[in-house]
């Protein structure tokens, strides 16, 4: 195995290429704003949201090759960086944040938060993830080259390193993308056919649906055939095991938390009031079990951590140069001012720099899972969980209680949830970056203007992806923002059924018991069926390409496989900048409604043209997947 002693980056430390240039720069932050509102929409619809390095890494060579005709790979990487840090943020903070939103909605004597507010708070997370993995890069990347396999970022520096295909590959991510985005103005801008077609299963008194649209289907291409299955087993177990027993023994029952009869919810009202809370129940449970499980991990690396921080090889070289230890220290101090003077989070200063220090110890088991299982399984929900029942049962005892101390651990949960998502991010960044020769000193300041620009932008695309649909509505369901807001109101001592939440970490257990990982399968029981299932597709779609027998040879088949990949990312990416359009168009008012209303042809295809359209859809990844693969 390759070690650091024999490893030897593409481009050598002693040879100079363009990088930091105002090119990389400015398209690194425009794909950053793009990818962070796309996947800020994805998040919010299934609670999952997807690694945007190689999709930038590819669009960059496209561009940067293709059209300016420029040559460096070390431009693409920056672009890459800065354009993965939008989408770390935004993944951060959609998790937490909206849960304000929501509590706004349900009390007329709460207000939303601040376009500001949103953007400091998601500043000071973004800042102190970069600030805080700056001195675990020795200890991870270098000391650990070839025992850490970082597995986006060695797959980014693979791409990078293919750089003659990049203009070929580049096209298939637009084709997605392109595609993608049509099909999403048509369904839910024209609404020439419904999103979301379901089916009434009157034996069972439950149903079954999915929506017809391309993040999904992308998102469980590129999870695969495993995870997307234990998500959609997740959705059987909701939707025909619990809802039918729910419906059968409670008959015309008023049983708490609903208020009407159960035999008048219906499927969707059934899963409203009982089956999520059991779905959030195992959510929660396999979060902490994770993370349970990662204390072997936590403990390694600390030791790693202490031992290695501020070890500098004994001649400094360009691919050796990092952000000053003094810059660091005044970075971490100005963030710490930050949050204590931010009024969104009522703490003092020692409440302040314990944040800080929850942070680090946060950032540095981020920075450490994402080298070993990828940034997929990193158990951030796991750390926000944690975060929020420390800091919400420390503001109750101290006595701010309330909306008040609910917001503030909410705040508090917010910049920890970014701090390990960036923290994330930028090690896989970093692992590219060795991989290929890059400065880390660069690609570190393509973190934080990435981090500066995408807090600025996260807030505005909240603000209009609830006014065009609200969080926690049906288009809209925030679902990992609705578990945290759970999770506080809990602890507050709301009006939480706690037996249903008992029930769902019994699931979990029952599902660790059997070896099968936690987190997918109560993803899937607390999501309705409607999502999981579209996921399963693309995830058995993929399962084809992987066994199918009529490729000459692996290489084939790898090159298929991948271009489905990169045409998912594109498909993820123009379904979500579409959302954010239609969200500004729903936002303009007009006659009798907005200018999304003026536009909408009532679905006249019906149910049967979604399901045509959706065919046509998984076709065209086929299409685009082998095409080349066969030249």
């Amino acid at each position: 195995m390759e070690n650091k002693k024999t490893f030897k980056p593409f481009i050598p430390a002693d040879k100079i290429l363009p990088e930091f240039t105002p090119v990389s720069i400015i398209l690194g932050l425009l794909l950053a704003v793009a990818f962070g509102a796309a996947n800020a929409y994805l998040g919010l619809r299934v609670g999952m949201t997807v690694s945007a390095s190689i999709p930038a890494a590819v669009l960059s060579m496209g561009i940067i090759r293709v059209i300016l005709r420029r040559d460096s790979i070390l431009e693409n990487n920056i672009v890459q960086t800065i354009g993965s840090a939008g989408e770390s943020l935004a993944a951060g903070a959609i998790f937490t944040i909206p849960a304000l939103f929501m509590w706004a909605k349900e009390s007329d004597a709460i207000s939303v938060p601040s376009f500001g507010e949103i953007a400091i708070i998601a500043l000071v997370g973004g800042v102190l993830g970069v600030l805080f993995m700056v001195p675990l890069r020795t200890a991870l990347i270098v000391e650990e080259h070839g025992v850490l396999p970082f597995p986006e970022g060695t797959a980014c520096a693979e791409v990078l390193l293919a750089g003659e295909e990049g203009g070929e590959k580049s096209k298939v991510v637009f084709s997605g993308l392109g595609i993608a985005a049509l099909y999403k103005f048509i369904a839910d801008g024209l609404c020439l056919f419904p999103s979301e077609i379901t089916w009434e299963i009157k034996p069972l008194r439950t149903g079954f649906g999915l929506d017809v649209l391309p993040a999904l289907a992308g998102v469980g291409y590129i999870c695969g055939l495993e995870i997307s299955s234990y998500m959609f087993a997740g959705g059987v177990l909701g939707w025909f095991v619990i809802i039918p027993l729910i419906s059968l023994f409670g008959a015309d029952g008023i049983i708490a938390p609903a208020k009407d009869a159960i035999s008048s919810l219906g499927a969707e009202g059934i899963w409203s009031s009982y089956l999520r809370y059991i779905g959030a129940g195992a959510v929660a449970a396999g979060g902490i079990i994770s993370l349970i499980k990662s204390m072997p991990t936590i403990v390694k690396t600390f030791s790693h951590a202490i031992k290695g921080f501020g070890h500098k090889t004994s001649e400094e070289t360009r691919t050796s140069k990092e952000l000053p230890f003094p810059a660091l220290v005044a970075g971490v101090l100005v963030c710490v001012a930050m949050i204590w003077l931010i009024p969104a989070i009522p703490v003092g200063p020692l409440g302040a720099l314990l944040i800080v220090v929850f942070g680090f110890f946060f950032a540095t088991v981020s920075s450490r899972m994402v080298g070993l299982v990828g940034s997929s399984n990193n158990p951030v929900s796991g750390m926000a969980i944690a975060t929020l029942l420390i800091s919400t049962a420390i503001l109750k005892a101290t006595g701010t209680t309330g909306y008040a101390g609910m917001a503030s651990a909410i705040c508090i949960g917010t910049v920890i949830c970014i701090i390990a998502a960036m923290a994330g991010d930028t090690s896989q960044d970093l692992k590219t970056g060795y991989i290929v020769g890059a400065t880390p000193l660069y690609q570190q300041i393509g973190e934080l203007l990435g981090a500066v620009i995408a807090a600025v932008a996260i807030g505005g695309v909240m603000y209009l992806l609830n006014n065009a649909w609200e969080f926690g509505s049906k288009s809209l369901p925030a679902p990992q923002a609705s578990l945290m807001k759970l999770v506080v109101e809990g602890v507050m001592g709301g009006t939480l059924p706690w037996g249903l939440i008992i029930c769902g970490v019994g699931i979990a257990i029952v599902i660790e018991i059997l070896g099968l990982p936690v987190l997918p399968v109560a993803i899937g029981l607390y999501l309705p069926i409607y999502l999981s299932a579209p996921i399963f597709v693309g995830g058995l779609l993929r399962h084809f390409f992987e066994k199918k027998k009529k490729f000459e040879n692996e290489n084939e088949r790898k090159a298929a496989t991948d271009k489905g990949v990169l045409y998912s990312s594109g498909m993820i990416a123009g379904e979500g900048l579409i959302g954010v359009l239609l969200a500004v168009l729903a936002a303009i008012p007009a006659k009798d409604g907005s200018v999304l209303d003026l536009i909408n042809l009532g679905g006249m295809t019906g149910r049967t043209g979604g399901v045509i359209f959706f065919v046509l859809l998984i076709l065209s990844m086929l299409f685009f997947s082998v095409r080349k693969a066969k030249k």
